[in-house]
């Protein structure tokens, strides 16, 4: 298949001059050849998460900096904002780890409010057990919405003592995000929606206030320990074996990063995604009755879910397109048979979604 006709939600297409640096002989993980390049990887992702603070990679998927996050950083009780699947795992990850947590859970296809999370703030303080630390998903890729980290950031530090758990695994280098700028305490993500690479490596960046509740914690393990992973980031080496070819297609796809610009890689971003929901609209102006999930001005710039016409199943319309030769995939779980997603994120430009697009209308005309 030729680049340019794989559209899931993650894993995203990799360009195949990425993929080829994999090929290279095997290096030691301890000595000085992969200092140099981790050097070189740290100062880039620094770029990307816009922080001056470390940015880690670790050899895991995003959901074990899920787990890392909330180990080290709470110190008694957990909320857990939830409006998809993947803002689930996070509670999942508390109750198997033993921590104390609820749910602030809303409709799939909504996207929380700072006022929601004022209110569940306000109202645990009023029983005299505050939560520490609460926990959301930026861009919740099983339904296309993009909640307000920076509002609902600081709602919780005007609270109190309450620090921010993130996952951005489908909004790192496709939304604008300003770790620093914004005060965000505790950012992951995975490295293959916006960044483009295969599966396998996983970063996050940790404030000081997420470092010192971490020297207290109790439940931090050993995998995800922040400070034995930020000890051997001063060295620019990882506390565990690291995936080596991996960091030899990331050290390229940084290189490629930095060439086009953090924020030129948000803006071709936010106009694939732009394209794509006006393409919904001209669809319904043909009568087509199909909608974007996500409500305007909650919505992500990596994926879009899109309810299916009447008389057509997700995993029909899915089908259909792999027989034409491009890839997309039907809604998540429950919503698999109403609804399909477009991953319109890493390397893929507007002109290859718009192929994608004529095709796509063809199958629903059809």
């Amino acid at each position: 298949m030729s680049f340019g006709k794989f559209f899931l939600p993650g894993p995203t297409e990799v360009k195949p001059e990425i993929l080829a640096t994999m090929t290279r002989p095997m290096i030691s993980h301890r000595g000085s050849e992969i200092e140099t390049m981790m050097a070189r990887i740290d100062e880039r992702l620094q770029k990307v998460f816009r922080t001056s603070q470390p940015v880690f990679t670790v050899t895991s998927s995003a959901t074990g900096l899920m787990e890392g996050g909330v180990r080290n950083a709470v110190k008694s009780r957990l909320l857990c904002l939830i409006n998809g699947a993947f803002s689930k795992r996070f509670h999942k990850a508390a109750v198997n780890s033993g921590i104390v947590c609820d749910k602030l859970e809303i409709e799939f296809g909504a996207a929380h409010t700072p006022d929601m999370l004022a209110d569940a703030l306000k109202k645990q303080a009023s029983l005299g057990n505050q939560y520490d630390v609460v926990s959301v998903v930026h861009s919740e890729t099983s339904t296309g919405v993009l909640n307000p980290i920076r509002e609902l950031t600081e709602v919780a530090h005007s609270s109190g003592d309450v620090v921010m758990v993130i996952d951005t695994v489908s909004s790192m280098a496709a939304a604008p995000i300003e770790c620093s700028a914004w005060d965000l305490d505790y950012v992951l993500t995975g490295s293959q929606k916006a960044v483009a690479l295969p599966p396998g490596l996983a970063f996050c960046t940790a404030n000081e206030r997420v470092m010192e509740r971490a020297k207290a914690s109790k439940m931090r393990g050993l995998y995800f320990d922040l400070l034995e992973i930020h000890s051997s980031w001063t060295k620019h080496q990882s506390p565990n074996t690291p995936a080596v070819s991996l960091l030899y297609a990331l050290d390229a796809q940084l290189e490629q990063m930095m060439n086009e610009g953090i924020e030129a890689r948000w803006a071709r971003h936010a106009d694939m995604a732009k394209r794509t929901w006006s393409w919904v609209e001209e669809q319904r102006n043909k009568g087509r009755e199909i909608r974007v999930l996500a409500p305007e001005g909650y919505r992500s710039p990596a994926v879009t879910c899109i309810s299916a016409p009447a008389g057509k199943t997700g995993p029909q319309i899915v089908s259909a397109m792999k027989a034409r030769g491009f890839v997309i995939t039907p809604g998540y779980g429950d919503a698999k048979d109403a609804m399909i997603r477009i991953g319109h994120m890493g390397e893929h430009t507007v002109d290859e979604l718009d192929v994608l697009l004529d095709v796509l209308d063809g199958v629903l005309a059809s």
